[in-house]
């Protein structure tokens, strides 16, 4: 069942969320509005960007967990994915549901995390995204695809003899940044965010307004009404 929103008097589902999100609002924003109310750590690094400029994503974080590994099938090893290949790679990425997002790390940056198989299995399934803590490879392909997709840049080496997943649907932390699994996130050109649950409905509440009060001021300031002026008149610059 969808999760829903309470907001301007009615429930709003994941899906209408999703649509706000990308159509009326942009990270700044957003993000401004979590600084002001105390949550000041919720920008993803500034490294991870999106694949193309253009691209922009809404969606509830499926957190997958990598390590990286030195040895191809080691006789000696008595981890349980010790001779998986991928490890858990192939599983979380099946379990991927309509609306939300692949968000790996827990990598080197040595090879790739992603690419367009597996942007294209993600397509099938109707996922959102895919967040890369690290490099995608295929990048033409997931392009062709359409597939939304953020990550540190393209990097053909692959994963398979150098990582594996070996958790998901775990929380994670990037760059000292929780995401839980279920995290509402929200990405554009300038950056991803990770909204907590428990700030959503007022975080959008408050930048749905603030995006309104901005246009306001955009519009004075084109009349000729000076920086200064605007923020004493509407509180916002």
């Amino acid at each position: 069942m969808a999760d829903i929103l309470p907001y301007e008097g009615k429930d709003m589902t994941d899906t209408e969320l999703f649509e706000l999100l990308e159509t009326r609002l942009f990270t700044a924003v957003v993000g401004d509005v979590l600084d002001q109310m105390g949550l000041r750590r919720q920008f993803l690094p500034a490294g991870i960007a999106p694949l193309q400029p253009g691209m922009k994503i809404a969606g509830r974080a499926m957190p997958v967990l990598e390590a990286d590994i030195f040895d191809d099938a080691p006789e000696a090893a008595a981890g349980p994915l010790s001779r998986k290949p991928f490890g858990l790679m192939l599983e979380a990425l099946d379990d991927l549901r309509p609306g939300e997002i692949y968000v790996a790390t827990g990598a080197a940056l040595r090879y790739a995390l992603w690419g367009e198989l597996m942007a294209t299995r993600a397509t099938y399934l109707k996922a959102a995204s895919a967040i890369l803590d690290g490099y995608v490879r295929d990048a033409a392909g997931i392009e062709a695809l359409g597939f939304p997709t953020f990550c540190r840049g393209v990097y053909a080496q692959d994963q398979g003899p150098r990582g594996k997943v070996i958790d998901y649907r775990c929380a994670i932390e990037i760059d000292g940044v929780r995401i839980q699994p279920g995290a509402l996130l929200f990405g554009d050109r300038e950056g991803v965010l990770v909204i907590p649950r428990e700030a959503e409905a007022e975080a959008i509440r408050r930048a749905v307004d603030k995006a309104e009060t901005e246009t306001e001021v955009e519009r004075a300031i084109r009349g000729g009404m000076s920086a200064a002026q605007a923020l004493e008149t509407f509180g916002v610059m």
